[in-house]
């Protein structure tokens, strides 16, 4: 398995593309339920190669991913050839991104000097969708990018 396995309930939501997935496989609805009761190893192995054409399909189509911690945002921008990251630090000990105020204070303050910015680009390993999952893995969640946006552009003036 190259990812991880998607949850019950995410299988639940895509219960009709699994279908479909066993359809191309040969498999029937009641061929699905007997190897679930006498061969479960050879059902797990179908869940497991049914997660990596979900996670392949959905990790090709990513732009943009944003890791959001109490001081620090890390925003992604997943070009065709390299990781983009805008880096936001908050220098106020108070001040926590993750809630309503915190993130208040930040939107009047960022420019202030408790906040720091970095900008980088990585190239990708071998693996592009890898890397894309290992960022998810370490918190990142998958966005349409409007922060990552709206600070390239702010930076980009300065």
């Amino acid at each position: 398995m190259k990812y991880t396995r998607l949850t019950k309930q995410q299988l639940e939501e895509l219960h009709q593309e699994f279908i479909n997935f066993l359809a191309t496989q040969s498999i029937t609805a009641e061929e699905w339920e007997e190897l679930k009761a006498k061969k479960p190893e050879v059902a797990e192995e179908e869940l497991d190669v049914f997660s990596d054409l979900i996670w392949e399909g959905v990790l090709t189509k990513v732009a943009y991913l944003e890791n959001i911690s109490a001081q620090q945002m890390h925003l992604f921008e997943l070009t065709d050839k390299e990781m983009k990251l805008i880096s936001v630090k908050v220098m106020n000990p108070d001040v926590d991104l993750m809630t309503k105020e915190g993130f208040g204070w930040f939107k009047k303050n960022w420019q202030s000097d408790f906040v720091e910015y970095l900008m980088a680009s990585k190239a990708y390993t071998e693996d592009k969708n890898l890397d894309k999952f290992n960022l998810i893995k370490q918190g990142a969640t998958i966005t349409k990018g409007d922060l990552y946006k709206w600070f390239d552009s702010m930076i980009g003036e300065q």
